[in-house]
């Protein structure tokens, strides 16, 4: 199983040229089996979600077709509205047409994005040609409890705009989910600056030894490509089960 990552510059709100850069982008990448793109790579981390949701579906109809013409599972979040709720979602769209939601559980509070969005409260993991994949949304990377291995996924997909501001954490966090887990983690951020920050990049996808297996340069767009080694992360977990002495948890319901 091979995941791209593509980090890419977003024209604050310009979803029409987004999509016509990414398209471009695209055209240059190595055949793969994912392709995992930033934080709503099609308009900017956008804090007021009714500038935006609009164009949901012609963003998700722009992934189905990708998916359709890569024979790949096209992977990235989208500000999506739904019974008059705001999410910001990440959609898994698969080459048959068939989507997998998830809704970013933790709202990045700071920033304002709960002022507009909802939590999700769904635990996602998404099966593909083999490989599960637990869907994570930035601001999730910081809360080791809601990623936590349960013996269901074997990589964690994170589609993010994580800022230069916290590019130490972003460096720390992504390695710190792969050992803890003893999964991969691909993670997928933007770079170029909004009306609020500006981005490095330094997407990565991460060995279940915390070890950088592909990664993008830092403030260029860029696509790494990584292969998924099922045969080696079972050897690993049989050989070293370091889960089997966690502590147990139970997570609560915020919503409750």
């Amino acid at each position: 199983m091979k995941v791209t990552i593509l980090q890419h510059d977003i024209d604050w709100c310009r979803v029409d040229h987004n999509l016509s850069h990414l398209d471009e982008l695209i055209k240059t990448i190595p055949k793969t089996d994912l392709l995992l793109l930033p934080e709503m790579f099609a308009t900017g981390l956008n804090n007021v979600a009714a500038d935006i949701v609009d164009a949901q579906p012609r963003i998700l109809e722009w992934m189905k077709q990708k998916a359709r013409d890569l024979d790949a599972a096209v992977v990235g979040s989208i500000a999506t509205q739904e019974d008059g709720i705001n999410y910001n979602r990440l959609h898994f769209v698969k080459p048959d047409g068939s989507v997998i939601v998830y809704d970013k559980h933790h709202l990045f509070a700071y920033g304002g994005e709960a002022q507009n969005y909802s939590r999700g409260n769904r635990r996602v993991v998404v099966e593909f040609r083999g490989v599960r994949f637990l869907l994570q949304v930035c601001y999730d990377l910081r809360y080791p409890l809601w990623a936590r291995q349960r013996g269901d996924y074997d990589c964690i997909l994170y589609s993010a705009n994580f800022p230069i501001s916290r590019d130490t954490a972003w460096r720390t966090l992504i390695r710190a989910r792969a050992i803890e887990n003893q999964c991969y983690v691909a993670a997928c951020n933007r770079i170029g600056t909004d009306q609020q920050c500006e981005y490095y990049g330094r997407s990565a996808i991460i060995h279940p030894y915390g070890e950088t297996i592909m990664d993008c340069p830092d403030k260029t767009e860029w696509a790494a490509s990584a292969e998924i080694d099922l045969d080696f992360l079972r050897h690993y977990e049989a050989k070293f089960p370091v889960l089997a002495d966690a502590d147990p948890f139970e997570l609560v319901n915020r919503e409750s």
